[in-house]
């Protein structure tokens, strides 16, 4: 069977829909906090062209903001028989496979946005920096069911090793 042809019989899900206001908010905090900080020198010296950087950055952000509902709806994860393959990104895409048996942790955390909106990140820990994996926008009852079957295979299999 070709890769493609497999890649299209995984089912794939997907983080909640709310997950992108939630990254849209973030970004526009951190927008708005980093244009008003790179203006100070325009705003105290009065010098036109010190104006330029905070107008590029607003452009960044802008642009930012405006692929974020694509960029959300690209994250998505499976849970295949002996590992959980996540993946993310449109231009610069990511696919990590962690294997069930190498998992250390399984981690639930709710910053207050995901708090606000009923969702929760699960962050996997594993030996290897290189391929610790973390799951936004996840619905909480969602996560945490996920965790506790995460943490119930990833402890049979190390069982098994």
């Amino acid at each position: 069977m070709s890769e493609p042809a497999v890649r299209n019989e995984l089912e794939w899900r997907r983080v909640s829909p709310k997950y992108v206001w939630v990254d849209l908010l973030g970004t526009l905090i951190g927008a708005i906090i980093t244009v008003g900080a790179l203006s100070i020198p325009a705003i105290l010296t009065r010098i036109p062209w010190f104006w330029l950087l905070p107008g590029i950055v607003a452009v960044v952000f802008a642009v930012t903001l405006a692929v974020t509902p694509r960029r959300v709806r690209a994250i998505g994860f499976v849970l295949r028989e002996d590992d959980l393959v996540f993946r993310r990104g449109i231009m610069f895409q990511r696919t990590v496979a962690v294997p069930y048996g190498r998992m250390q942790l399984v981690d639930i955390n709710r910053g207050p946005f995901d708090r606000a909106f009923g969702l929760s990140e699960l962050k996997f820990v594993t030996a290897a920096a290189a391929t610790g994996v973390t799951i936004p926008g996840l619905p909480e009852e969602e996560a945490e069911e996920l965790r506790d079957r995460l943490a119930a295979l990833a402890e049979s299999r190390r069982a098994g090793l």
